[in-house]
């Protein structure tokens, strides 16, 4: 894929590896029985920077690591982690970016060196120890070099979300005294340089993609920049890779700031280690020598989700990671999907939720006969799954026909025709989407947890599977329920070596998070069965309080209204303080393919539902603005039916209204992994919201 904005010929990437060669030299369950003689002895083969504290809130500071008996193992740095790999795997293909055409490959052994020349020019650059480098871009092999160089230069790397303003740049930029921001093309570049006067700790700027179009002071090209530490030598730069510990930080990840200034959450070596050591083992990734695990990188890298999976999980296994085009989410990733036909994917649930509507509209369009036998097909499937949650093995005959002859195409058709590990995370997902997939022989492995726990705590996987619960706590890590209701719901505290650092600079915050005994408190609600599972049933932010004093979780209400209405997108609750709930919503519309705006024109799926209705309504308008009698009465219908399943009056929908145009990144009213920002809604619709409760 090319990598964007940039002409490259075949042979570049090969000379760029053989010039970097030419200057440098080259499961927590079964620990459980551990004594402390061997953690002893562990601490003392591994030395850690002094900490008495749990959690610290400066970038230089260290943090005492949660070894005990269940979770044991040694801690290492990033670059011990990757030492290690280039040890046993150093010939293997490790990256894959598409340039003129052609997947141009590289191997660890040279990923390794690239990402040695990306930390010499950063000394170069004065990159002081603690300081961070932005990294502001689509994923690619540069964001991943930049990534690793910093923590190598001993800098803090830090992700800036593509879609971010310049003043939410200029906020991460300036929290975490960015010395040197990465820049992938002259739209991030321009950002940059509106708010540079403002970051007084910024020496340079590198841009990884295309030639800068203006010279500037101090911004470099991305050859330009890894030929500027020629001259440092290897020993200097070994010098700082020696001197960093496992329990200083190494990477800040900045949260959405939906509910005040984005926090920087800070990770150290061994939070990233150990959870891309053991996390992944839930999900049965794989060990390069047992299989080679491909996946295709497209999801933002500032958030922990996709840097934990892409990233690390990708070189303490040796996996192969391909690189999406820039243009992934606007509807490449399938054609990508289906030229590498990765071993694993993840998407986040709106990723999934798109392709299932591609998949509906493609389905609706077929002929009869194959329509029929696409629907068989998928209802056998959908009930052999949930009947049996492990393998294919214990399915019936009728189930073995129906994947071999009809659902093997389909997910060929999207790609995953190889694909044996599919994940969702980042927020929750709905069942439709779940059982959707459950019918194409697509299990969807759900992961929970947050940037505080450097991603997953809680995971699903083959041997954790229940519908519709997110799985067990990784093992290693530990839980516990607080504020338990009379109905067993309470909020989720984490406990583990994948626990954050603190928040950057900010004590009040990591006070709040982190308990007395250093339990970090979630703010989500859930309950836990008797095997362990765990199902998430709200969070306490979000919890609407009526004007009566009932707690209501919005979430199972609005994932039924959109259960029962296929032509909703998205619904919001709205009664907090309130005589009564509301609710907001959307409807699936077309999105403009170079914005990723909302459009006028309903979505295929949704225009089938209207004709299926007797309605000829083909856009928003013609909905709202007529009032579509067929559509409302639906709607109002749904409505009803919703709140007949309610356990209380307080839980029932009064009142309802569609807004005219759908939730959206660009809009604002989603975050950077489509998770809903409640706040910025509530604020936009402020008037729709107060027309609905004027009596």
């Amino acid at each position: 894929m090319d990598l964007p904005g940039e002409e490259k010929g075949e042979d570049q990437l090969e000379n760029r590896v053989q010039e970097s060669m030419a200057h440098v030299q080259i499961d927590g369950e079964e620990h459980a029985s551990v004594g402390r003689k061997n953690l002893e002895v562990q601490f003392a083969c591994t030395p850690l920077a002094q900490a008495s504290s749990l959690w610290t809130t400066d970038a230089k500071g260290a943090v005492r690591l949660r070894i005990e008996e269940g979770c044991p193992e040694e801690p290492v740095t990033v670059h011990q982690m990757f030492k290690a790999s280039v040890e046993k795997y150093g010939n293997m293909y490790a990256l894959a970016s598409k340039m003129d055409n052609k997947w141009e490959k590289i191997t660890f052994s040279e990923y390794y060196q690239f990402c040695r020349r990306a930390a010499k020019s950063f000394m170069k650059l004065g990159l002081e120890r603690f300081h961070g480098v932005a990294i502001l871009g689509f994923n690619s092999a540069e964001w991943f070099f930049s990534s690793v160089g910093t923590i190598m230069a001993g800098g803090i790397m830090t992700g800036i979300y593509a879609t971010n303003s310049p003043e939410a740049c200029q906020y991460v930029a300036s929290d975490s005294k960015a010395n040197i921001i990465v820049v992938e093309n002259q739209k991030q570049l321009d950002k940059i340089l509106q708010i540079r006067d403002r970051l007084p700790h910024l020496k340079a700027i590198v841009q990884f993609s295309g030639n800068p179009q203006q010279r500037i002071p101090n911004l470099y090209s991305w050859e330009d920049f890894m030929d500027l530490g020629l001259d440092v030598s290897e020993d200097e730069l070994d010098d700082i890779i020696d001197s960093q510990r496992a329990n200083q930080c190494c990477i800040l990840i900045y949260t959405s700031g939906t509910t005040g200034k984005p926090k920087g959450v800070m990770l150290s070596h061994d939070n990233i280690t150990w959870t891309a050591n053991h996390a992944s083992r839930v999900g049965e990734m794989q060990p390069a020598d047992t299989q080679q695990e491909s996946l295709v990188s497209y999801l933002p890298l500032s958030h922990i989700a996709a840097q934990i999976y892409d990233m690390w999980t990708g070189i303490q296994w040796a996996e192969l990671v391909y690189f999406a085009q820039p243009d992934a989410l606007k509807g490449s990733l399938i054609t990508t999907l289906r030229e590498v036909c990765p071993t694993s994917h993840m998407g986040v649930p709106r990723v999934w939720e798109k392709m299932m509507e591609k998949m509906k509209q493609a389905i609706s369009e077929c002929g009869y006969v194959k329509k029929k036998l696409v629907t068989w097909a998928m209802s056998v499937s959908l009930e052999a799954n949930q009947k049996c949650s492990q393998t294919d093995d214990d399915k019936p005959f009728l189930f073995t026909l129906a994947d071999s002859l009809v659902l093997q195409r389909l997910r060929t058709e999207l790609g995953l025709s190889c694909c044996q590990k599919f994940f969702s995370g980042a927020a929750p997902i709905s069942s439709e989407t779940v059982q959707f997939f459950l019918g194409l022989n697509i299990r969807l492995y759900e992961a929970y947890g947050m940037s505080e726990s450097t991603g997953p705590h809680f995971m699903s996987g083959p041997r954790a599977y229940k519908l519709p619960s997110c799985g067990k706590v990784v093992p290693g890590c530990r839980y516990k329920m607080v504020d338990i209701d009379s109905e067993g719901t309470g909020e989720i505290c984490f406990w583990g070596r994948n626990i954050f650092m603190g928040f950057l600079n900010m004590e009040d915050q990591t006070r709040e998070a982190l308990d007395e005994d250093g339990w970090l408190h979630s703010g989500d609600l859930g309950k836990i069965d008797e095997e362990g599972f765990l199902y998430i049933t709200g969070r306490i932010k979000e919890l609407i309080i009526t004007a009566g004093g009932e707690n209501i979780p919005p979430l199972s209400i609005e994932e039924k209204v959109k259960k029962d209405l296929p032509i909703i997108s998205n619904a919001m609750l709205i009664g907090d303080k309130r005589k009564f709930l509301t609710i907001l919503l959307t409807l699936k519309c077309c999105s403009d393919t170079e914005t990723m705006e909302p459009m006028e024109e309903l979505s295929g799926e949704a225009v089938q539902f209207c004709r299926q209705l007797g309605s000829q309504a083909t856009t928003v308008s013609d909905i709202i603005e007529g009032k579509d009698k067929e559509v409302y009465r639906t709607i109002q219908e749904a409505i009803n039916r919703v709140n007949s399943t309610v356990t209380s009056n307080a839980q029932c929908i009064q009142k309802w209204a569609i807004l005219r145009k759908d939730f959206s990144v660009s809009g604002g009213e989603l975050g950077p992994t489509m998770k809903l920002r409640r706040p910025v809604v509530l604020k936009m619709y402020q008037k729709v919201i107060e027309s609905l409760y004027q009596e």
